[in-house]
């Protein structure tokens, strides 16, 4: 029963049916080849409600559990760029970027730009970042990206939704699993899963360690992370459940290096210039320990009628010490989500019907504290901010399924976002506020399914992202209340195909997003960041994945499956009437973006549970400032593994892999700091690594 569950939920994700590491079994594989070939339909779970992917009239990028195992597992990095359209950056372990559609212009590190929810609940706070590099990779159960401006259920964004499963392995029959790797530059990254049921009731835990000594000099890591979640079936229509992590990271940042140091030696930290020290001496790093707590009750009222209510908070205690000053905050953040879920059916079945109607509500309280940096000490006190934050929306949707064949969509949002400052202690001199106007996101979208296995869908939707907390108090300390919001519309279109029995599937899209105000970085002469408009971008993509079983997997060849799987992305991404000084940036590529990004990966499945893994990553050039006088050059990446699974004993699973990352020991930049001072742009990747590790399951 194990062994088909398993299978099972590995043949729900779109595209990647990775095989290979799904079979928990030991000599033979005895899952009849018919099945194994023939798949489950893919579910999307992202719209409050699921809805079979061919048909979902939305852009929607998978990442399953069995993707994520196919790499490392040190982060979720690799996995998440075989998504056409999104891409993950690091410019040190633990310092991460992720951005969907070019959003990354605006985020010198993290999330911006982008909503991210742990399951039914909001990581991102009411100021708008997000602290995405506090999770374990290997809690995460699977990652589900709706690509382009989501506002109309989720709130401001313009870049799209990033939804983490975290608790998805609820339907496994296993009660404990250990998982240790170990790798080059001191890698070492120790997890745990436990699962108990009773009673209607079911408790996950995970836990985690993982620590790097780092590729480059001063980029060291370690977190310690625990979760755990509770699910209570309390009534036959009532479900409660209970998530609850914390998560303790440290990770030294090495700093930006220009040219002539990125090739004279890639290793070292950024050296000291002019006045500044160097980021060694000044133990530059981040630690950052936050507390997250959420509970949600979910109550089926009639057959047709279900309503659902979250609430959530977050406190964190985040500790800085950069090359100017030594920055602390304390952050907390509270908030609710809340939705009825109806549905019904119309003119003799023949149309079926959905409607919500919700609010989410979040509010974020920061003391921000700066420091002179005395060596990595903390010094005389430079300046001291109080900001609170205050965003909510009201939204609606209604989807109507006419005869199986055409799904419509009509959804909008209502928004408001506030923020108060003043200074601490409290001055007069230094107090205000800033109240933006409300703002209605609509998205309309619909899809048509002209064959059983072909299926064209289109939307139109207003994206609107508000400042974040980040980019109105900056680096330099200087409370920004002139930055105003992203706004535009994208246009969109694209298809869907599969085969009869799933072998071959196909996903393609085209967009046009005009924004208005983009929000860019920019640097003063001391390396502080502060945030700026510009006049606006036209952002123009092709996103495309194609995924296929050249071999159908069988139990008697000497090669029992072979499957591949391709992503591309394309992006004419430009600025429009954007300006700086005396400089005319109109008609400059967006920086940051690559033009081309092309990912494949295949998987070969050999008898006795081995098999072979296989991803290559080619990226085109990045223009790395606004004048595009300055490109990282292209670069390709390639990574394989082998693996083998298996019964160990009775019932002891067992997994062992060992694995290469960079195998072309490619000299580059993983993570570039555009617009920098100084020239120092490039952050190096780590060359040639490899790792090996084990997973034990009972």
């Amino acid at each position: 029963m194990f062994k088909k569950k398993i299978f099972l939920h590995c043949a729900t994700v779109t595209g990647s049916i990775c095989l290979l590491f799904s079979i928990a079994q030991g000599q033979t594989v005895s899952t009849p080849v018919d099945s194994a070939i023939r798949l489950d339909e893919t579910i999307v779970r992202g719209y409050m409600s699921q809805q079979p992917l061919l048909q979902a009239p939305a852009s929607v990028g998978l990442v399953s559990k069995n993707q994520l195992i196919n790499h490392s597992g040190e982060s979720a990095l690799p996995a998440i760029n075989t998504i056409p359209g999104v891409r993950m950056e690091e410019r040190s372990p633990g310092s991460y970027r992720l951005s969907l559609r070019g959003s990354l212009l605006r985020s010198p590190f993290g999330v911006r730009n982008v909503k991210v929810y742990l399951d039914e609940f909001p990581l991102t706070d009411a100021g708008g970042n997000t602290y995405l590099n506090l999770i374990d990779s290997k809690s995460m159960q699977g990652l589900e990206v709706l690509k382009g401006p989501d506002g109309s259920l989720f709130g401001a964004n313009s870049g799209g939704v990033l939804v983490v499963d975290v608790t998805g392995r609820q339907s496994e029959d296993r009660i404990l699993s250990v998982d240790v790797n170990g790798g080059s530059y001191g890698l070492f990254h120790e997890s745990a899963f436990f699962q108990k049921k009773w009673n209607g009731s079911q408790l996950n835990i995970n836990q985690g360690i993982q620590r790097s000594d780092g590729y480059r000099e001063n980029s060291a890591m370690r977190r310690y992370y625990l979760q755990a979640a509770q699910q209570w079936q309390y009534a036959p229509s009532s479900r409660l459940k209970i998530l609850a992590l914390y998560s303790d990271m440290n990770y030294q940042t090495p700093g930006g290096l220009n040219e002539a140091q990125f090739l004279a030696d890639p290793r070292q930290a950024r050296p000291a210039a002019g006045p500044n020290p160097g980021a060694v001496s000044q133990h530059a790093q981040i630690d950052n320990k936050t507390f997250f707590g959420g509970i949600s009750n979910e109550t089926q009222i009639k057959s047709n009628l279900k309503y659902i209510i979250s609430i959530f908070g977050t406190h964190t205690d985040f500790t800085n010490p950069f090359i100017t000053n030594y920055e602390m905050r304390d952050e907390n953040n509270i908030g609710l989500r809340s939705y009825i879920d109806y549905s019904g059916k119309a003119l003799s079945d023949a149309v079926s019907w959905k409607w919500n109607l919700g609010l989410e509500w979040q509010k974020s309280y920061q003391d921000i504290y700066n420091y002179d940096n005395n060596g990595g000490d903390r010094g005389s006190l430079q300046t001291a901010d109080g900001i609170n934050s205050d965003q909510h929306f009201y939204f609606t949707r209604v989807n109507l399924n006419v005869a199986d064949r055409l799904m419509v969509e009509g959804a909008v949002s209502l928004n408001y976002y506030k923020y108060i400052f003043e200074s601490i202690p409290s001055d007069d001199t230094k107090k205000g506020k800033r109240d933006f106007p409300s703002q209605w996101m609509p998205r309309f979208a619909l899809s048509y399914l002209v064959t059983p296995q072909f299926a064209w869908r289109a939307s139109v939707s207003r994206g609107y992202s508000t400042p974040t907390t980040a980019e109105i108090r900056p680096s330099n300390t200087i409370i920004n209340t002139d930055l105003n919001a992203e706004t535009g519309w994208n246009y969109e279109t694209g298809f869907r195909l599969e085969t009869r029995n799933n072998r071959v599937q196909v996903d393609a899209s085209v967009f046009n997003y005009r924004m208005k105000s983009a929000i860019v970085r920019r640097l003063d002469d001391g390396g502080n960041e502060f945030f700026t408009n510009a006049g606006g971008t036209q952002q123009t993509g092709v996103e495309a994945l194609v995924s296929a079983w050249l071999l159908p997997a069988n139990n008697s060849k000497f090669v029992r499956g072979l499957v591949v799987r391709s992503s591309y992305t394309y992006s004419l991404f430009e600025f429009r009437d954007y300006s700086n000084a005396d400089q005319d940036y109109s008609g400059n590529r967006l920086t940051g973006v690559p033009r081309n990004s092309l990912v494949s990966n295949f998987t070969i499945r050999f008898p006795k549970g081995f098999s072979f893994f296989s991803q290559y990553n080619y990226t085109s050039r990045i223009p790395l400032n606004d004048a595009n006088s300055v490109f990282a050059a292209d670069y390709n990446l390639l990574e394989a593994s082998i693996s083998w699974q298996g019964i160990v004993g009775k019932k002891t699973g067992m997994r062992v892999f060992l694995g290469g990352d960079n195998l072309l020991n490619e000299t580059y930049s993983l993570g570039n700091d555009i617009n920098a001072f100084g020239n120092r742009f490039y952050n190096a990747a780590a060359l040639r690594n490899f790792n090996v590790g084990v997973t034990i399951s009972i």
